[in-house]
């Protein structure tokens, strides 16, 4: 008979559990609290109850991201859930629901999946290995020089694409994301290694190239109109490119390096890893037939974004080459089921997408847009100009879509700011459109590149939303320091 001491041990995954669950309870009492506190607290002024309350749940849907108690997707995917439930948004029980999907019809949700799917394909053939691989072996270096080489890959694309979602996340992510194994740098095991600081790059250095050219970023192009009708402003692509060029020259060479000493690498040279590419690259041997297909294809897509615009969407090219990608045998549908990432993500963005947009539906963001210009106006000229600017800028935080917050937000601060005597229309109106393209660095949902290149999960979600407070903050400050000066003295 067995002694007591022979009785094998208790198992420990019970206490794991309940701690894990402990962790997970703690990590929704800040959401929580925040959104019971705007609750508790009273309406104000020109502002319906229900448009509060719909705006306590936003506010704490932000905070859970944040806090991560449960994966992002699921988070948006409850707050839709809830706000439809209890009849926020809409005035009608079917209202509420087309609102509650309206996220999965949106184009840049699709070329968010579009661009995962692309990744996949490069992953699949071996393509990304083998660009990554080339890359590695000329520029492998130096960790920096490749920081630089993915900056550069950006900047060449964007005075021709308008999309920055096809751009950066459909062109140059899934190149970028092959490297980082290269060094032995995963998104679980080593992320900061070398990978964390590549796509933070890559990331960062698309909102500055967004901002660099008139056709760099399509709400950009909206922007311009909106300046013509509401300000009486023609901005043409010259004028737009000249503008911006002080502060364009000056963020896109210091990204990289703002990034290098912000968010350091722990491999900062790898001469021995570039002498091992070129090894694999001879071990790879000769171009295989699905890269070759793989290839063709990316260059369609490229093709078809740059010159398709007038009679296709780039959301149609994204999907007419994952079906070709689907014929060819490239991918299989069953790749593409087994992508959780992918799906994922798609899930999250588009629940965010009708999150955001239904602050403007219930009329919140009219209302603080009004009030925030109705303040300002009140101050002296140049303080006035900053705040802004400033408070355009931060405010999209409560964005999902750049192009969103142009059409809602736009036309509200630049009648405003007109309204001043003395206000220099020209300057002030060039300054707010810059900003459109540098405030996508905020945060993982501000603009569609930013869900990409956040899934890649070499950023952690704290890192990210840190990163783009900091990046944010000094984007805005040159903007301010130097573009609107330049603006005032030379393009009145």
């Amino acid at each position: 008979m067995a002694s007591p001491s022979d009785a094998p041990p208790k198992p420990a995954a019970p206490v794991r559990a309940s701690a894990a669950t402990s962790k997970q309870l703690r990590k929704w009492i800040g959401p929580l609290a925040l959104g019971l506190i705007l609750v508790l607290i009273p309406a104000p002024s020109g502002l319906t109850a229900t448009a509060w309350h719909y705006f306590a749940l936003f506010a704490a849907v932000i905070a859970a991201l944040i806090t991560e108690p449960l994966p992002g997707a699921a988070i948006g995917f409850i707050g839709v859930t809830v706000a439809a439930a209890l009849g926020l948004v809409g005035k009608t029980p079917a209202d509420a629901n087309k609102w509650a999907l309206s996220g999965f019809s949106n184009d840049a949700v699709w070329l968010i999946f579009a661009a995962n799917m692309f990744a996949l394909g490069y992953e699949v053939t071996g393509l990304g290995r083998r660009i990554a691989l080339l890359l590695v072996k000329a520029l492998g270096g130096r960790t920096l020089g490749l920081g630089y080489a993915i900056a550069l890959s950006d900047l060449v694309l964007a005075p021709v694409m308008p999309s920055n979602t096809a751009r950066s996340g459909g062109t140059v992510y899934p190149i970028v994301k092959n490297i980082p194994p290269l060094y032995g740098s995963l998104p679980n095991d080593g992320p900061r290694k070398i990978g964390g600081y590549l796509l933070w790059t890559g990331f960062a250095t698309t909102c500055v190239t967004s901002s660099m050219f008139l056709t760099a970023l399509a709400p950009n192009l909206l922007a311009v109109e909106i300046a013509r009708k509401v300000a009486h402003v023609d901005i043409s692509w010259g004028m737009w490119a000249l503008g911006f060029l002080p502060v364009g020259v000056l963020l896109f060479a210091a990204t990289p390096l703002l990034a290098y000493f912000i968010y350091p690498p722990e491999i900062k040279r790898g001469d021995e890893v570039a002498r091992w590419a070129g090894g694999e690259l001879t071990g790879m041997g000769r171009i295989t037939r699905p890269e070759v297909t793989m290839g063709l294809l990316a260059v369609a897509a490229l093709v078809g974004w740059i010159a398709g615009g007038r009679w296709i969407t780039p959301v149609t090219v994204a999907l007419a080459v994952i079906s070709v990608m689907l014929l060819a045998g490239v991918v299989t549908w069953n790749d593409i089921l087994a992508n959780k990432q992918a799906w994922s993500v798609l899930v999250w963005f588009a629940t965010l997408v009708a999150m955001a947009e239904g602050l403007g539906t219930v009329g919140f963001l009219a209302w603080f847009g009004s009030r925030a210009a109705t303040y300002m106006t009140r101050i002296p000229l140049v303080p006035m100009m900053i705040a802004a600017v400033t408070v355009f800028f931060v405010i999209h935080y409560l964005f999902a879509s750049i192009t969103a917050q142009a059409t809602a937000l736009l036309p509200v601060f630049l009648l405003a700011v007109l309204t001043v005597p003395g206000v220099p229309a020209r300057a002030i109106t060039l300054v707010l459109v810059y900003s459109l393209g540098l405030m996508g660095v905020l945060t993982p949902y501000a603009s569609g590149p930013a869900p990409i290149w956040y899934s890649g999960g070499y950023i952690p979600t704290k890192d990210f939303w840190r990163l783009g407070a900091t990046m944010g903050a000094l984007y805005l400050g040159v903007l301010l320091a130097v573009g609107l000066p330049f603006a005032i003295h030379f393009l009145r």
